[in-house]
């Protein structure tokens, strides 16, 4: 029996007199020894406006109906429909969703009609260099590393198949550099907005500040994993758009220390709030009757941001900031790498010494003002409270 090719299908808009108009998936299947016709409604164009959108939709579609048939890809399109279907599910729900959104947007509408072999590394490089986003706005370095670290994993994947013998984006070159230094509290500041906040939020912003967790890891927390006795956070989860699943990286899977004082105030927190047992979340949404964590975004917009706003602090503050501050709080007190490593759950060292490397502001300061009060002494660079040296 032949085996089934692999089909694209396709996606057309139907007219309808009394419901709005649709997008429809067509495309055939084998029953009986007899291929079939079939068509699939994706949605109204008032779901999906735009082709894009739609076609977004259908890429799943796409991976749904060739379940099953063999296959060497003919064009980028294929190859990414396979990677969805047999690596994604693999990976944490926030990170799949974005590599999703990464292939529907960018990847596929540049390069999908291209075949493997067709896909040369200076296009790719120089197409990432002006990469703009869907707004049209210039995209930042991390977003051009992300989607050429995923083209990569395409020709990964590929080769692992045997349908390419080499991997062209290894060439590609890239910098994720930041556009600007992210802003992150003095511990003044810090100190500060916690006397600033309501008894919820300052429980957040402690734990977050001494812990480093991500924003997911941070709302998904039940009760049952907080560890009183060993004082300990067991980070098993994390939550993305209300979806719970796998951490970021097998590292993120590893406890937190927690401080004599956020256990305390835990503790405190744990007999304040309506949901405490052990299957609550300890920041549970009221809305949804404890059902599901509460929303990150809502909780900066409504609560840290103002209170920054009115204590005079004019810094963009997000969750990620206090995994960064902490981070930067470990460098500026010399602890080794490694245990950096392992507090901030870092997949490899390479992550925390790119955050080690950079350069912190005070730092800078300190050495400079040596440096020049050694220039202004004829040379000497001690520092006058610090003990001479003797030989």
């Amino acid at each position: 029996m032949q085996a089934q090719r692999y089909q694209r299908g396709s996606l057309t808009i139907m007219k309808r007199k009394s419901q709005p108009d649709a997008w429809v998936f067509r495309y055939y299947a084998e029953e009986g020894g007899r291929r079939t016709y079939k068509k699939k409604i994706v949605g109204t164009v008032i779901e999906f406006p735009k082709r894009k959108d739609a076609e977004k939709a259908v890429m799943q579609l796409r991976v749904d109906v060739n379940e099953g048939a063999a296959f060497a890809p003919m064009n980028l399109e294929q190859l990414a429909a396979h990677y969805q279907r047999v690596e994604l599910p693999q990976k944490a729900y926030s990170t799949a969703e974005g590599y999703k959104s990464y292939l529907a947007l960018h990847i596929v509408p540049k390069w999908g009609k291209h075949s493997l072999s067709a896909i040369k590394s200076v296009e790719v490089e120089n197409w990432l260099r002006n990469f703009k986003k869907v707004n049209g706005q210039p995209a930042s370095p991390g977003t051009k590393t992300k989607i050429r670290n995923l083209m990569s994993a395409l020709f990964s994947h590929a080769i692992r198949y045997g349908w390419a013998s080499t991997n062209p984006i290894t060439a590609v070159r890239t910098s994720a550099k930041r556009v600007r230094t992210p802003d992150i509290l003095s511990p003044e500041e810090f100190q500060a907005l916690l006397l600033e906040l309501s008894q919820r939020e300052r429980v957040m912003v402690m734990l977050d500040g001494s812990t480093g967790l991500r924003r997911g890891e941070l709302f998904v927390l039940r009760w049952r994993d907080i560890d009183f006795q060993l004082m300990q956070a067991n980070v098993t989860h994390s939550v993305w758009h209300n979806v719970e699943g796998d951490t970021k990286t097998e590292a993120s899977r590893k406890p937190v220390p927690l401080h004599p004082l956020v256990i305390v105030e835990l503790n405190q927190w744990k007999l304040a709030t309506l949901y405490h047992s052990d299957d609550d979340y300890l920041f549970p949404s009221i809305a949804k009757n404890g059902s599901q964590p509460m929303q990150p975004d809502m909780i900066l917009k409504r609560h840290i941001r103002p209170a920054l706003e009115r204590l005079g602090i004019k810094k963009r503050i997000g969750w990620h900031s206090f995994r960064h501050g902490l981070a930067t709080m470990l460098r500026q007190k010399g602890v080794d790498l490694k245990t950096a490593q392992e507090l901030l759950r870092h997949a490899n060292s390479r992550i925390t010494q790119d955050i080690y490397m950079q350069a912190v502001s005070e730092e800078k300061r300190v050495a400079q003002d040596l440096v020049f009060r050694g220039l202004l002494r004829g040379g000497s660079t001690q520092h006058p409270s610090a003990p001479s040296e003797t030989v």
